[in-house]
């Protein structure tokens, strides 16, 4: 995409205490007498390009980090310059598992990464994102295919087993293959695509493809079948964050360089009619709901022409359509999650140096609001 979480429990009365701590919850509401007030702190670092984070039924943060890119180039059909060709290495991305005081060991490893030309800064793909089924988890490899420099491995969904091995259960490159868009980007098309977003709604895994803009769907146990083509009617808007609400689906998009504060939030209903939900955004990366009907958004940079550090941002939207930027100053934030706890999660430093991605925790209360001194 160029427009584009090892602690085990030591005993079971540990695991059911930290279990029983699971109950979700959400972000206040304050009154018109009271204001939100976040607080921002480092939950985790050392994570190589974190994306996509969801909390397992264990309770421990999951993390999807992109990982180190690769060397190897293949001599199939490239993404072309200037952002390709990609390099890539069956072996150089990871996900990490982040207990809850937030120490950080590796959960599964060698999963493919790949970089892309230094002409656009090496950005790099590997596993975009996490999602639980029950106890089990399911990634989705973003840094793969022959396009990528992984030529053995392809774009899809893979399943994590008990042992932390993992099979191919979806081949996302080849059904991208066998079913174009309507509207490709021919300046930026990569063949194996770069899926960003993963969630799951019920037994099935709905996923976001931003290089050729769709949303598809995967039961478990069957094949892919595609919910939208939304190129067809938006055009190369580069949709990367989906989340699901009341039945619908919700789609960030991060909009094409330069950035001119064009990204939108789109809604989806089951049976693929696109809507606006919401517009006047920045480069979306994440989406989330809270259980009041608030919208929260994450904006990787806000008000520069480029991907800018300390311009990351999360607005709030509530159900009047009224914004509020709750967090601001964050640094090429590329995913978000609200945790057990009621505070959101956000992988920081997504795109950057291997090694700089860190985890933020972000907290909430409300505080009443001072009044007018010259009163």
């Amino acid at each position: 995409m160029k427009t584009k979480l090892n602690l085990l429990l030591a005993a079971t009365a540990v695991s059911i205490l930290i279990f029983t701590s699971c109950k979700k919850q959400y972000p206040p509401v304050c009154d018109s007498e009271n204001s939100t007030i976040a607080t921002v702190k480092v939950f985790a670092t050392g994570l190589n390009s974190p994306r996509g984070l969801k909390f397992g039924p264990d309770c421990n943060l999951y993390v999807a980090e992109a990982g180190v890119g690769g060397t190897n180039m293949t001599h199939c059909i490239q993404v072309i310059p200037p952002v390709g060709p990609y390099t890539g290495s069956d072996t150089g991305s990871r996900i990490s598992r982040i207990s809850p005081r937030g120490v950080r060991t590796t959960y599964v490893d060698r999963l493919p990464s790949s970089m892309a030309s230094p002409l656009v800064g090496g950005s790099i793909e590997g596993v975009a994102d996490v999602a639980f089924v029950g106890n089990t988890m399911y990634a989705i490899l973003a840094g793969a295919g022959c396009s990528h420099g992984v030529p053995d491995i392809p774009n899809g969904i893979i399943r994590i087993n008990p042992d932390r091995s993992w099979n191919m259960v979806a081949n996302i490159s080849q059904f991208l293959k066998n079913n174009p868009v309507k509207n490709p980007e021919e300046d930026d098309f990569e063949p194996d695509g770069t899926p960003y977003s993963m969630i799951n709604v019920g037994l099935n895994l709905y996923f976001i493809e931003p290089n050729h803009g769709e949303l598809d769907k995967y039961p478990l146990g069957g094949s892919i079948s595609r919910v939208i083509d939304v190129s067809a009617t938006q055009g190369h808007i580069v949709p990367t964050s989906v989340v699901h609400h009341k039945g619908n689906f919700y789609i960030g998009n991060l909009d094409t360089f330069p950035i001119m504060g064009g990204s939108k939030v789109f809604k989806v209903t089951p049976d693929g009619q696109i809507s606006e939900f919401a517009s006047g955004f920045s480069t979306i990366l994440g989406l989330a709901f809270d259980n009041h009907e608030r919208l929260y958004v994450l904006e990787c940079t806000a008000g520069a022409p480029a991907l800018t550090p300390g311009l990351g941002q999360v607005v709030r939207v509530d159900q009047w359509g009224n914004k509020e930027v709750i967090v601001s100053g964050l640094n090429l934030p590329t995913g978000m999650t609200f945790g057990p706890d009621g505070k959101l999660y956000i992988s920081n430093w997504g795109i950057g140096a291997p090694g700089m991605g860190e985890i933020l925790q972000v907290g909430f209360k409300c505080e009443e609001v001072m009044g007018d001194m010259n009163q």
